[in-house]
């Protein structure tokens, strides 16, 4: 067919093309074309999905999170309006506004494509196609959404290590961010709760809404049905005009609430009602005002127990417990512990102009060793101050500064600890040794370069004989 016309010759140019590191996904019922695109596209993008109803479209974008989506503009036979590409076009920039999307259309609809730009498409590309056309258009739609991506605060986005346990908490993040399923967020202190709420709306379909995000145990209970369910002027005495409560600043986005296993039992109930009926009422008026929100909540606690004890309201868990996710601390996945430190080192290396690029062993040793109570906030924490207190390209134990625990003061005041161990932080007891540690430092390095000594001895800053050494040493 005329828009296959010159992709077989194109094929033998492959090898002089570089492919972008794109991620395509097409959409168009014509068997003809799809035919065609799957000969075409792969020649230029690094992984394409081609489907052939936009019934599907919406779980395999975020199944599969394109950069572009292709979108074809008339699904039925007989049927020609256009109409439908722009309601998918909506549909999709509501849902993943992120995404850019390429609409396809015959000649007759040029019109109506323009329109679906000023709805937020980001080009058009007119049947029959030029090929030229349809990938430097493609390419320059992936290229938007890449720069859109490098704008955003690193900070704001979830690292995710890598992982068995966090990888199943990925899936299922990518799973129910898509919903308005209610998220239920548990883990100790520095596990990332915050972070891991603010990416579930990020990956949802309120991203281009508000996110509002209170502490729910520290809002004064005096003050706890204003905070969240607003006041009109005059309600109470400091009162002087009216105030919208989180509730209603979240209207249409996500409200986070953290530590919501602080918050008193007798004001529970009030939360509760407020959930139960989408609407709050002003403190000092009568009127209900309806909410369109998302929750999510996190807590510290072992929000089980409080409920067995009478200390959280059933209903009320119930009502937050639709999605459970809990993230584990630190030290139960020590095999991320480099690649976060690593993430950390880059960030911060680059954010006050430092040298430092990489850890000696030692020191990856002695991060691979430690407790990490705070767990990734401490992590980051004590990478940051490394690299701001650090001189030269190498991060050694003497900048992390770990400090040492109460069993080795006691041995360093009693005159029996050596200097070296002190840098690292002794090993309580049924804790791992340094020799342990560097183990899975060196298994860690392994993995993430896919058995490429070189790369390994690099990313560990030793040579490879001595790489050699202690491979033979750990028979790894």
């Amino acid at each position: 067919m005329q828009e296959a016309q010159g992709i077989f010759a194109e094929g033998t140019e492959k090898k002089k093309m570089a492919k972008t590191k794109g991620k395509i996904l097409a959409v168009d019922d014509n068997a003809g074309i799809r035919d065609a695109l799957e000969i075409l596209l792969p020649l230029h993008f690094s992984e394409v999905r081609i489907i052939s109803s936009p019934k599907g479209l919406m779980s395999r974008t975020s199944e599969f999170r394109p950069d572009v989506v292709l979108l074809d503009m008339n699904f039925h036979r007989d049927m020609n309006t256009g109409n439908e590409g722009l309601y998918w076009l909506s549909e999709l920039k509501s849902l993943f506004p992120d995404v850019e999307v390429v609409l396809f259309t015959a000649y007759a609809d040029v019109n109506l494509a323009v329109e679906g730009m000023k709805r937020g498409a980001f080009d058009f590309v007119v049947k029959p196609w030029e090929n030229p056309r349809l990938i430097e258009t493609l390419s320059r739609a992936c290229e938007k959404h890449r720069k859109a991506e490098a704008r955003q605060e690193p900070q704001e986005r979830m690292l995710w290590g890598e992982g068995e346990k966090m990888s199943f908490i990925r899936k299922t993040v990518e799973k129910t961010a898509p919903t308005d399923a209610t998220i239920l967020i548990t883990g100790e202190n520095g596990t990332g709760k915050d972070m891991l709420a603010k990416e579930m709306h990020r990956l949802s379909g309120r991203s281009g809404r508000p996110m509002v995000c209170a502490d729910a145990g520290a809002i004064p209970e005096t003050l706890f049905e204003s905070e969240l369910f607003g006041h009109v002027k005059g309600a109470f005495t400091d009162a002087k005009s009216d105030h919208a409560g989180l509730f209603e600043q979240a209207d249409g986005g996500t409200l986070f609430l953290d530590e919501i296993g602080n918050i008193p039992l007798h004001l529970q109930a009030k939360l509760l009602r407020a959930l139960q009926n989408r609407a709050v009422t002003r403190l000092g008026d009568v009127r209900p005002v309806p909410v369109d929100i998302r929750l999510i909540c996190a807590t510290n606690k072992d929000i089980d127990r409080m409920v067995e004890e009478g200390a959280f309201r059933e209903d009320l868990f119930y009502r937050i417990n639709t999605v459970r996710i809990e993230l584990p601390p630190l030290r139960e996945r020590r095999d991320e512990i480099m690649p976060l430190a690593e993430t950390f080192l880059s960030r911060f290396a680059g954010k006050y102009s430092r040298k430092a690029a990489s850890f000696s062993p030692q020191a990856a040793a002695a991060l691979c060793a430690y407790r990490w109570n705070g767990n990734v906030r401490e992590l980051q924490n004590r990478i940051e101050n490394a690299v701001i207190m650090s001189e030269g390209e190498i991060i050694t134990p003497a900048d992390l500064q770990i400090p040492a625990r109460k069993d080795e003061r006691a041995d360093a005041s009693a005159g029996q600890g050596n200097h070296e161990a002190s840098d690292y932080g002794s090993q309580e007891a049924g804790e791992e040794t340094l020799e342990m540690a560097e183990e899975k430092a060196i298994r860690s390095a392994m993995k993430r370069c896919g058995g490429n000594l070189s790369l390994v001895a690099k990313s560990l800053d030793i040579s490879r004989p001595t790489l050699y050494s202690k491979l033979k040493k750990y028979g790894i």
